[in-house]
Parts: C-alpha cells; structure tokens; sequence
C-alpha cells in the first residue's frame, strides 16, 4: 500500500496566483514507517533514559516511561492537527516544509554522527546532578528526546501528502506502535544498556548514517517537488 504524493506548488507572480504540479512521488507505507521510527523511535532514547533516571527506583522509572510515552502522544497528535490547519491558514507549501525537516534531519544526523568520533566529547561526557523526578518525563525526555523537531514535520509532511483517511489512519498507527516499542524500551532499558551496550553503539551509528541519507533524500525530493531538478 503506498500513499499517493501529488506535491503542488502555488505563488504570486505580479498579483496572479499560479499553479505548479510537481512530478508525482511515491512513499510506500513500509518507507514512512522508516522514516518515523528512525526520527521518532527508541534508537535514541535507551541512553538518555538511562542517564535521566540513574539513581531512580523501578516504580519512578515505569512513571517516568508512561509519562513520556502518554506526553509524546499527546503532543504529536496536536502537532498533526494544528500542522495540517496552519499550512492551509497560510498556504505554505508542503514542499518548503519537507525541503525545512529534511534539512533539518540532514543537520541533526551529521551532529550526532561527528559527535559518535569526536573522543573528547565522550571522555568529557557529564552526568546531569538533578535527582530522578517526573518532570524530566515532560522535558527533555519527551520532547525533545522523543518528540524530536524533525519528527514533527515529517509527521506533517506525510500526513499532508496522505492521499485519504484511511491512509492518514495508518500512519497515526505507525506512530501509536513506535510510541509503544518506546515504552517498551525504556521499561528494559537498563537491562538493555548492561547487555548489548556494544551493540546498541553500533547499531546508532549505522542509523545515524542512514538519517543523513534519509535527510539528503528528502531535501532531493523537495527540491524535485519545487520544480529546481
């Protein structure tokens, strides 16, 4: 099942509106799924979580877990909701949008890459002093941990572009499954840290790589959108 991209440009030239269809672009649904579970799902959060709730008691840390989880849901749906409004209001392109998420995406990636080789900023790694308390579920645990930016207006972006109801249907339950593979991933992640630590470090810097090439991706058909291929 794939979602029907028809990406359309509109701008005033000398007070008369036009219209530009861009090329048609396909995403199949198996393709979104990756794009959201790498800008939003657990790859990223089993260190952090870790780091935030050292020193917590297993029950603050389920709480901790469920917050975060319910929180990130919360704010993703109004971010989809109030995206969809606010591009209509406005008439901002859905193809200056993604070329914004895909930037930033590229951008993030390549931070986080560099940062995976840069040896002093992981032997000058710091531990925050704050005790474990729920607020740190609210922030920075669910946004910007969780809920990243970039996220946000892929969401947008490819609940704009669905094709119908149904479409925008499945992927709002694309985002509720990685909602509950985080959960998940934050209830094991000390155990997860102890085991496969190793593992974990390796698999975040292949997916750090894939996101640039997944940014550059979008950026390509944005600009392939806009008409400047």
């Amino acid at each position: 099942m794939s979602v029907y991209f028809c990406m359309m440009v509109t701008g005033a030239i000398a007070g008369v509106e036009n219209t530009l269809t861009a090329p048609t672009i396909y995403f199949p649904m198996a393709h979104i799924f990756t794009f959201l579970i790498l800008m939003l799902g657990p790859s990223k959060i089993i260190g952090p979580f870790v780091k935030l709730t050292a020193g917590a008691d297993p029950q603050l840390e389920k709480k901790m877990a469920l917050t975060a989880t319910l929180f990130s849901g919360i704010a993703l749906l109004i971010a989809g909701l109030l995206g969809e409004l606010i591009l209509r209001k406005h008439g901002v392109p859905l193809a200056v949008l993604s070329l914004a998420g895909g930037i930033i995406l590229f951008l993030v990636a390549i931070q986080d890459t560099i940062r995976q080789f840069s040896f002093e900023d992981m032997s000058s790694e710091h531990h925050s002093a704050r005790e474990p308390n729920i607020k740190l579920a609210l922030a920075p645990l669910a946004f910007p941990i969780i809920v990243t930016p970039y996220g946000i207006a892929a969401l947008i972006v490819f609940l704009s572009f669905a094709a119908d109801i149904q479409s925008q249907l499945t992927i709002g339950g694309m985002v509720v499954v990685i909602l509950l593979l985080n959960f998940v991933a934050m209830l094991f992640a000390r155990k997860l840290m102890t085991s496969l630590g190793v593992a974990l470090a390796i698999v975040g810097s292949v997916l750090s790589v894939v996101q640039v090439a997944l940014g550059l991706q979008i950026i390509g058909n944005s600009f392939l959108a806009l008409g400047l291929f």
